[in-house]
């Protein structure tokens, strides 16, 4: 440090000039702590202001709709190609209830021989059943079941008519909870398990087969069987569809790994 002194001041005084400005010094010192401390919290505002922005600018559009459930909402569900409602169970107790209390004359009833199967109904509400939903139903009831988690490519699925599924075991036999005896005939299919998903034109989401979202939602999504979580795919779709929640999709998807494969 360098010091200049004043020649005609004594030590004393020359000491007294120091001293006043290191005082000053000082002063001016404490100043830009407290102006820097001000900087430092009203950056931090600036920046917390500023994620906020930037979250409310990435967040989706969701459409909200307020609306009554129908009865059916409760199991699986969706709307064939050709407009016939087809409901299927989640568990072995939807699964006695779809077929104890909606499976009606005329309906046709879907299962699988593997354990972890939905029965799935479609509704004919008096009209002859095409070809087009039983293959579609065929194709949601396996990929529904067990075999979407197991990875299995291709399964086989049966058709019955009401009249030969039945609770009542034969004799020295049990029939576990979400389980039916059936009997005769019985028509089988061997679809590949895939899954589209859609929203309605009431904001209600809806995975079925690819044929039959495309009929009734104007954009789709096309799932696999793959190594990602429904949580993320869910959030995908979100964004992709702009429309429902997460949780809505999670409720909709079969359970097990998941890919997105195309998205319209």
């Amino acid at each position: 440090m360098r010091l200049i002194l004043n020649a005609k001041k004594t030590v004393e005084q020359n000491a007294a000039v120091y001293f006043e400005k290191g005082k000053k010094a000082k002063r001016k010192m404490e100043g830009l702590k407290i102006a820097l401390a001000r900087f430092e919290k009203q950056k931090d505002e600036l920046l917390k202001k500023q994620a906020s922005v930037i979250q409310k600018l990435d967040k989706p559009k969701v459409q909200k709709v307020d609306r009554k459930k129908e009865w059916y909402e409760k199991f699986r569900w969706f709307f064939s190609s050709e407009g016939f409602l087809c409901v299927g169970g989640r568990d072995a107790t939807t699964n006695d209830i779809v077929v104890k209390k909606h499976l009606e004359a005329g309906d046709l009833v879907f299962h699988t021989e593997t354990p972890g199967s939905p029965f799935f109904v479609i509704k004919a509400q008096g009209k002859p059943i095409g070809d087009a939903t039983k293959e579609e139903v065929a194709q949601a009831t396996a990929a529904f079941s067990r075999g979407w988690k197991a990875g299995v490519g291709s399964l086989e699925v049966f058709s019955v008519t009401p009249e030969q599924v039945s609770k009542e075991a034969k004799a020295g036999e049990y029939i576990s909870k979400g389980a039916f005896m059936v009997y005769g005939k019985r028509t089988l299919y061997h679809p590949s398990l895939e899954i589209a998903v859609g929203v309605l034109d009431d904001g209600r989401i809806m995975a079925a087969p690819l044929p039959a979202v495309k009929k009734h939602c104007k954009k789709h999504a096309t799932l696999t069987q793959g190594d990602d979580k429904s949580s993320d795919i869910a959030k995908q779709l979100v964004k992709i569809l702009g429309a429902g929640t997460p949780d809505e999709y999670i409720a909709a998807l079969p359970s097990g790994g998941l890919r997105l494969r195309k998205s319209l």
